[in-house]
């Protein structure tokens, strides 16, 4: 299976061993990973804003550089929504563009990792891959509830995951709205980390480095030993 591995720019430039575990995992799995060297901004902040239509030349330059993979593979579920619905339907309709645990659960149908990760972990569902991807179900639903990413973390031997308070709670990044509304944002980091660390939590994963950067400022403004560790990272853990 012949995989494109699409990276953000805040993880190529902040958090590169995520990109890193994302390559090795895929490959765990069979996968023959492509990397187009000249991938760049899909263009999300920019029409997050409100100015999509400026964000031309990073879609052209998306398509140019995935054209011609059945799949794209990312490690984050906000720039993978975006893309989903926003860039990919103005070219290669052929093209399908997955978040990580999304391709790991519907495409490969993983149902056993060799990880290892002997700690306490608290699963952050972000609202992007949460109600944008559907990578877990929506609290406020009366449905049968699942979730992509818990699914695979409960296949690492040694890993404990706490139950929180609020789940599906929002960290309050958002994006720019963290830049525009940095008051609201800050508290709704604090609250959220605040879940996890009444649950005792030595770690907090997700699927959104974003989120996780954001809350990993909050636990270090605190002083907090309690770390931020992205799903890829947990998942090709030894």
């Amino acid at each position: 299976m012949k995989v494109a591995l699409f990276i953000p720019c805040y993880i190529d430039q902040f958090y590169p061993n995520v990109a890193i575990a994302t390559l090795e995992l895929l490959e765990k799995f069979g996968c023959e990973v492509y990397y187009p060297l000249n991938q760049t901004c899909c263009g999300q902040p920019m029409a997050n804003s409100g100015f999509e239509h400026l964000t031309k030349g990073c879609d052209n330059n998306f398509l140019e550089n995935f054209k011609g993979y059945e799949y794209i593979v990312s490690p984050s579920g906000s720039c993978t929504l975006h893309v989903k619905d926003h860039v990919l339907g103005k070219g290669d309709k052929n093209a399908k563009i997955y978040e990580l645990t999304e391709f790991l659960v519907d495409v490969l149908k993983v149902e056993n990792l060799e990880a290892h990760f002997p700690h306490k972990v608290g699963l952050h569902q972000s609202c992007h891959g949460q109600r944008g991807l559907k990578l877990a179900q929506m609290s406020e639903l009366v449905a049968q509830p699942y979730s992509k990413p818990e699914k695979l973390l409960k296949m690492v031997s040694g890993l404990s995951i706490i139950e929180l308070d609020r789940k599906d709670e929002c960290c309050g990044f958002g994006g720019t709205f963290c830049v525009a509304e940095e008051a609201v944002s800050a508290k709704m980091g604090k609250d959220r980390v605040a879940d996890h660390l009444r649950h005792e939590a030595e770690f907090i994963t997700g699927a959104d480095v974003s989120c996780l950067m954001h809350m990993e400022g909050i636990l270090r403004r605190k002083g907090s030993n309690v770390k931020v560790k992205h799903i890829a990272e947990i998942l090709n853990s030894k």
